[in-house]
């Protein structure tokens, strides 16, 4: 296997900056806001409560598998039951588990690309093959259902959806998410949608589940979410996976012999998360959305460098390939891998290359830090690519 690359990205800029550099991160994707006071409170109260110094059952508190019952109808409208929901350790065990439980050995998944790090990692643990679907800007890095189509196989298990999308972040419009779920059941697939952004779009788009536009999915489709992006609660490492009886039986069979319960103190945090308003997530919206616009305008004016305006999630997707092959201090990348390793090492800044996401020729660059360190961080960019060569 292979290391995380946004973590590994995320812990060579840290190493730097405890050697005394100022680097400036574009890697790591969490929000720069601390968890909303009420939730530290809540979790505080849960330590001092004996009833949480102890085992808790496997799938989650009670209480916090209704509450996200109640938030996924509240929030998205898809209809689900307390019983259908399994707390997991942050959105990738959802995710790991999911593919374990739905793929045999040879099973082959649907990841469209450009893609978050751990999906084909995730399969591939699970026994299952991970088949990339591309897509560019020209489509605003959205697959269509042709592009499905010609990547169906006999041994096609599950499709991966994912909307808004780590890293592009495309917004898929409510009809070609009709039009893809539609043929999902057509082909007796398997649905794996991950909905850990859903409240980070930006402008006019929305986001739509799948299984509430396309209610016929609803018995082969799985949802995954979590508080880390929503409630800027990363650290605290609850997600979970919403399902059908039988798969989420056998994820939490599985999670029993695996981790057994999240931590209770934040299963407690989450909770008060899920029960309280969004006016949190609004707040950081609003900042997202400011950032988003400063770093596209920023980016587009370098010279080498193009870059489509996300719709949601924190996240830039710039393509770099007019730089590649170009003179810069003495070097010519050849690849984004080598370009980005030049950033750190030149200017200081750390983003993660396309090549992490099955998109060579691209870097992902969270917008979610400072306001002053995004521009001062494209600002160095902008200086070190100033000096490219033909």
């Amino acid at each position: 296997m292979s290391a995380s690359a946004t973590l590994a990205v995320d812990a060579a800029a840290k190493a730097l900056q405890a050697a005394g550099e100022h680097v400036i991160g574009f890697g790591a994707g969490e929000p720069d806001f601390p968890t909303p006071r009420a939730i530290v409170e809540a979790a505080e109260a849960a330590c001092a409560n004996p009833i949480y110094h102890h085992y808790t059952p496997t799938a989650g508190l009670p209480a916090l598998r209704s509450a996200i019952a109640d938030k996924t109808r509240r929030d998205s409208g898809f209809d689900v039951q307390a019983s259908q929901v399994l707390v997991t350790n942050g959105g990738k065990q959802a995710v790991s588990n999911a593919f374990t439980v739905l793929c045999d050995p040879g099973d082959e998944v649907l990841i469209p690309a450009p893609y978050w790090t751990t999906y084909p990692e995730s399969v591939i643990l699970s026994g299952g093959v991970p088949v990339a679907v591309p897509s560019d800007e020209s489509t605003g890095f959205r697959v269509s259902v042709d592009d499905l189509e010609a990547a169906l196989t006999p041994r096609t298990k599950v499709l991966l959806f994912v909307s808004p999308s780590n890293p592009t972040g495309a917004v898929y419009p409510r009809d070609a998410i009709e039009e893809i779920g539609r043929w999902a059941v057509e082909r007796g697939l398997w649905v794996l949608t991950d909905e850990i952004y859903e409240h980070l779009v930006y402008g006019s788009a929305t986001h739509h589940s799948m299984p509430v536009v396309v209610p016929e999915l609803a018995d082969t489709c799985l949802v995954v979410n979590g508080v880390a992006k929503t409630y800027a609660m990363t650290g605290w490492r609850v997600g979970w996976m919403i399902g059908p009886a039988d798969a989420v039986t056998a994820a939490t069979n599985l999670q029993s012999h695996q981790t057994s319960n999240v931590a209770n103190v934040s299963q407690a945090a989450a909770l008060c998360a899920v029960s309280g308003d969004l006016s949190a997530v609004a707040m950081m919206g609003e900042a997202f959305d400011r950032r988003r616009k400063t770093i596209v305008g920023m980016l587009n004016d370098i010279d080498g460098v193009e870059c489509v305006e996300p719709e949601g999630a924190f996240y830039a997707f710039p393509s770099v390939k007019g730089l590649l092959g170009r003179e810069i201090r003495g070097q010519r990348p050849t690849t984004s891998a080598e370009l980005a390793a030049l950033c750190i090492a030149e200017a200081k800044v750390a983003v993660v290359p396309g090549e992490a996401f099955g998109a060579p020729g691209y870097f992902r660059m969270s917008y979610a830090l400072g306001d002053e360190d995004l521009a001062e961080g494209v600002r160095r960019l902008a200086s070190l690519f100033g000096e490219a060569r033909s």
